[in-house]
């Protein structure tokens, strides 16, 4: 069984009911719900979260809302890990046995259904415990800067100040969009950022937080210049 669990949790508090403020024309979860639909592989799709606002939303645009997440696992502290790992033990109670699932997050509007087919694909034929959206960072991170307490600029790896930008290692960052795991490495808490997992590389113009108001703000911009969908 392929499951898809979308995690979104109420009491949002830098973009006010972020999971379900309209974009593009729709509630934000709306877009995460009908990409999983699109993308045919699902036997589920399921939206996991503590509020009854969201979880209508979410049953409007075809998700299922089986069960309402527990306070103890709806607060700013806990990781998606655990969210993940509580849908699956859901499951398995009530008689299913989700061997892949794919973990969409509630505010990723510009994910593609082939990209989500393609994270399966690297799932079932790398052997790895997880396949998760990365892109590529935009400068390289060798090169990085801190503020200092006086106000000033530091390097933080200044052995790297005449080092070519052609001679750094390309970094990736996570893409904040879906990922794709077993089973068993959902439930064995494994670390999702580790050398168990393989990569889904998406292009840097489909790639935007949404954690903040210019996010959002950026995001619309975003959306508008893609003409999307």
């Amino acid at each position: 069984m392929n499951l898809a669990v979308i995690p979104a949790r109420g009491g949002s508090k830098r973009i006010y009911k972020k999971n379900i403020k309209p974009f593009g024309g729709k509630p934000m979860i709306a877009w995460s719900v009908q990409a999983a639909q699109n993308a045919g592989i699902f036997d589920r799709i399921v939206v996991s979260t503590d509020d009854v606002e969201i979880a209508a939303v979410a049953r409007e645009y075809g998700a299922d809302v089986p069960f309402m997440r527990p306070a103890e696992l709806s607060d700013d502290h806990t990781g998606t890990t655990d969210v993940i790992a509580h849908a699956i033990e859901w499951h398995v109670a009530h008689g299913y046995d989700p061997q892949k699932i794919c973990c969409i997050y509630a505010t990723a509007p510009f994910l593609q259904v082939e990209d989500i087919q393609r994270g399966a694909e690297i799932l079932n034929n790398s052997g790895a415990d997880f396949a998760f959206s990365v892109t590529s960072f935009t400068f390289p991170i060798q090169r990085a800067m801190k503020l200092r307490s006086d106000g000033r600029l530091e390097m933080f790896d200044p052995s790297q100040l005449q080092t070519r930008s052609q001679d750094l290692l390309e970094s990736y960052h996570d893409a904040g969009q879906f990922y794709w795991g077993t089973q068993a490495a959902w439930m064995s808490n494994i670390p999702i950022f580790g050398p168990r997992s393989a990569p889904v590389m998406l292009p840097r113009y489909r790639v935007q937080d949404i954690d903040t108001p210019e996010d959002w703000q950026q995001a619309e911009a975003l959306f508008q210049a893609l003409a999307y969908r």
